[in-house]
This record gives C-alpha cells, sequence and structure tokens, in this order.
C-alpha cells in the first residue's frame, strides 16, 4: 500500500472517529439538557404560601411568624373572593327554581377550580385527602389551575369531516349579569398577592418522605431504597465475578467445559432484564424463601445475577491485560500462584476491575424490570438496613415508570417525574465519575 494511501484512510478514519465522538456528545446533550432543566425544577421553583404553610404543618419548617404574615396577607387578598361566592349564592336563594338549576353545574365547577387554586373555603370541613386540604404549591401549577377556573373546556364538533377540536370558553359567560361575574376577573388581576409565590430551594427533596403518593414531599425512601438495592447487587456480584474470573484466567484450562461455560456467561449478559426479574420472583421468592414477600434482599440477589457476567467478562479482560512478565517475576522469585494473584495480578488488575464494576454498578442502579416482581413498591417509609432482608422498598427506575404511567394525578407530579430521572442520572454520571478518578489514582500509584 502506497504511504499517500494509507494516509489519506488514516485521516478518514480519524475523521470518522472524531464525528463520531462529536455525534455521541450531540446526543448527549440533547437528551440531558431537557433532563437538567425539568428535573432541577423539582428543588428550585416558586413556591406559593400554600407550600410554606405546608412545610410547616407537616416538616415544621419555616419561620412561624413569617408563615402567618404571609398566610394572613393572602387571606386578605382572597377575601372579596369568598365574598362574592357568598353573595352569589345569596342571590340564588331569589331566583326562580327553574334559573337556579341552570346555575348548579356551573357553580360547582367554579367552586371545584377555586379549591384546587387556593385550597378549601375558610370555615368549611377539612377534607380527608391531603391534596384538598391546600390549594397549588407551586406557581406554575398555580397558573394552570387559574387556567382551569377562568376557561372550561368545550369541544367543536361542527365539522363532519375532522375531529373534534378543543375550544376554551370563558366561564364568566355562564354568569353574566349576576354577582360572580366581577369574580373571575378579579382572581386573575390578584393572583399573585392571593399566592405569594417566592423562589425556593427545596434541597429536601432527596430526602423527605413523599406524602399523599407523591403529590406532596420528595422521594427519600426512592433513593435510600436505590442504594440499597444497588449496594446489595454489588456485594453479591463482585466478589462472584473477580473469583470466577481469576479462575477462568488462572486456573481452567482450555477444554469443552470452559469453552460451554465462556458461552453461558456470554449468553447470559445478552438476556433480557424481565427474564431475570421473573427467575427472581420463581427462585428466590417462591422456591428458596429468601424472604416472606418482596424483599430488598431478593431484589439484590436478582440484580447481582444479571450484571455477574458483566462483572466476570470486564475482570477477566483485565487480568489477562496484565503483562505476563508480572506473573513469571513473581514466580521465579518463589511466589505461590495464590499468592501472586493476591499481591502482583489482581493490584495491576485492578483499574480495569473498578471500570467494570462502576459500570455494572450504574446498570443495576438504573434497572427496572428485575425489581418489578422482587422488590420494589409504589410508596413506602424509608427501610433500616436490619429492614431490608425482609421488606420491599421504593427504588427510582421502578416509581420513575409507575408516576409516569399509572398515576391518577400525573400532570401534577411532572417535577417529581423529572426530579427522579434527574436525581437516577446525576448517581449514575457520578458512579462514572468516581471510576474514572478511582482508576488514574491507582494507574499513578502502581507506576510509582
Amino acid at each position: 500500500m502506497r504511504i499517500e494511501t494509507r494516509r489519506l484512510l488514516n485521516r478518514a478514519f480519524s475523521s470518522l472517529g472524531l464525528i463520531s465522538i462529536g455525534l455521541m456528545a450531540l446526543v448527549l446533550v440533547v437528551i440531558l439538557t431537557p433532563i437538567i432543566a425539568k428535573g432541577s425544577g423539582a428543588f428550585v421553583f416558586r413556591s406559593t404560601v400554600e407550600h410554606r404553610k405546608l412545610m410547616f404543618d407537616h416538616w415544621n419548617r419555616g419561620n412561624p411568624e413569617r408563615v402567618k404574615q404571609d398566610e394572613a396577607k393572602a387571606a386578605v387578598a382572597r377575601a372579596p373572593v369568598y365574598q362574592m361566592l357568598s353573595d352569589f349564592k345569596a342571590e340564588l336563594e331569589s331566583m326562580p327554581r327553574a334559573e337556579r338549576s341552570r346555575y348548579k353545574k356551573p357553580l360547582r365547577a367554579v367552586e371545584t377550580a377555586l379549591g384546587r387554586l387556593l385550597g378549601p373555603n375558610p370555615g368549611s370541613r377539612t377534607p380527608v385527602l391531603m391534596r384538598q386540604q391546600y390549594g397549588a404549591t407551586r406557581w406554575d401549577r398555580t397558573q394552570a389551575k387559574l387556567d382551569n377556573l377562568l376557561y372550561s373546556e368545550e369541544w367543536d364538533y361542527s365539522n363532519p369531516d375532522a375531529l373534534g377540536v378543543k375550544v376554551l370558553r370563558p366561564r364568566v359567560e355562564d354568569f353574566r349579569t349576576t354577582k360572580l361575574e366581577p369574580l373571575f376577573g378579579y382572581v386573575k388581576a390578584n393572583i399573585k398577592p392571593m399566592m405569594r409565590p417566592r423562589w425556593t430551594f427545596y434541597w429536601q427533596f432527596l430526602f423527605d418522605t413523599s406524602k399523599d403518593s407523591h403529590i406532596f414531599g420528595g422521594i427519600g425512601p426512592e433513593v435510600l431504597g436505590t442504594i440499597y438495592l444497588t449496594l446489595g447487587a454489588m456485594l453479591f456480584a463482585v466478589p462472584m465475578g473477580v473469583i470466577a474470573a481469576i479462575y477462568l484466567c488462572e486456573y481452567s484450562r482450555e477444554g469443552r467445559v470452559i469453552s460451554f461455560l465462556r458461552i453461558c456467561i456470554s449468553t447470559l449478559a445478552g438476556v433480557p432484564s424481565i427474564v431475570f426479574g421473573l427467575f427472581g420472583l420463581a427462585f428466590f421468592l417462591n422456591t428458596i424463601h429468601v424472604s416472606n414477600s418482596k424483599s430488598v434482599l431478593a431484589g439484590s440477589l436478582t440484580l447481582a445475577l444479571l450484571i455477574l457476567p458483566t462483572v466476570i467478562r470486564s475482570s477477566e479482560e483485565a487480568i489477562l491485560a496484565v503483562p505476563r512478565a508480572y506473573k513469571e517475576a513473581a514466580l521465579s522469585l518463589g511466589a505461590g500462584r495464590w499468592y501472586t494473584i493476591m499481591t502482583v495480578i489482581l493490584p495491576a488488575a485492578l483499574p480495569g476491575i473498578l471500570t467494570g464494576t462502576v459500570i455494572s454498578m450504574g446498570r443495576a442502579a438504573g434497572e427496572t424490570a428485575p425489581i418489578i416482581f422482587t422488590a420494589a413498591v409504589s410508596v413506602g417509609r424509608p427501610l433500616l438496613p436490619i429492614e431490608a432482608l425482609s421488606q420491599p422498598t421504593p427504588a427510582l427506575p421502578w416509581n420513575i415508570y409507575n408516576l409516569c404511567t399509572e398515576h391518577e394525578a400525573v400532570d401534577e407530579i411532572r417535577h417529581v417525574q423529572y426530579g427522579m430521572v434527574f436525581t437516577l442520572v446525576a448517581l449514575v454520571l457520578l458512579l462514572n465519575v468516581f471510576a474514572i478518578v478511582m482508576r488514574a489514582r491507582i494507574s499513578k500509584k502502581l507506576r510509582g
């Protein structure tokens, strides 16, 4: 091959590599940007007076005097709303029965929308559900609930050749010439004094327990459960994987049995994760009964089986990458095989083993299917370490899926969904950064 042709091919491959790296970086930016932007909204947002009341009532946070002052100022701004509502109800009593029934349904819709925006009316009974005891706690949801008060959704089917078109009709049209007509303009003009929004850094989102199915509170049990499951999986997988890799590299002789074992390991690495979940349910829970029901222990064992092939292969490659001269030098000095492995080969292979271990840890932290049947529940309290042997736990991957697909108030908890995703991505990225730093430090130490 001519030198010019070789240089041309080298440049072409280099350009192709740079383009691939650029595309991967671009895809990463496209994926992470909305996650970071919307996920950070779970921690930094404009809270309303309702949020500050909630924090004080259930977590005893905030300055009591300042919270009372905010409540008092908000109550002054809200008083005309309740007065107009009361005047309209008195006006209804003087109307003919037929006309009174015409306002019954629109009035109920207005009261429901006001309750979601401002909370229950002063002097009324305290609702049973926590979500009905407070109004909008976030300014972004306040805007959405204000629109729900000002407008009603209707569908226009006038065009027979097209699907129905959603139309927003002002609710004020239902109450023209009545004492309730000024309410809509007043609420729109005075929504800030009524809600008193303020920028808040809610760092406790990482540690608080959720309230009312994640409508309020944080993701503390989910974060702790994810840590339990991940550490438990590594506790079982890493020793078994490293020992298996040592056997395959240093003790076994190539033959049909070893070739079959390598094929099995490679096959297990490609098995869908849902299969591991079903196996964990059938074996760990229904056959050997590691616990009476779902538990962190059963989930950790299932995740350990899932990542075990990756740990074995990465450890095996790291051991094989150690120069053979290291082993020969140690054996020539009289060291035994096991002593050589423990003092020479494993320390030299440690950076590669550590990298594979942390990559496996990131996968274990993000898996959903294996823990659905073995460990995860939708809501729960933070577990003590001893309880992990017999109790199920919430976990970030499962709860992200659950909140996005099955929650009844999915629009109310968008910030929780993105906050969970942001936390999980940040956790995996931190693990990878930790692996890079540790690998660099160990490699530098080994080089002297």
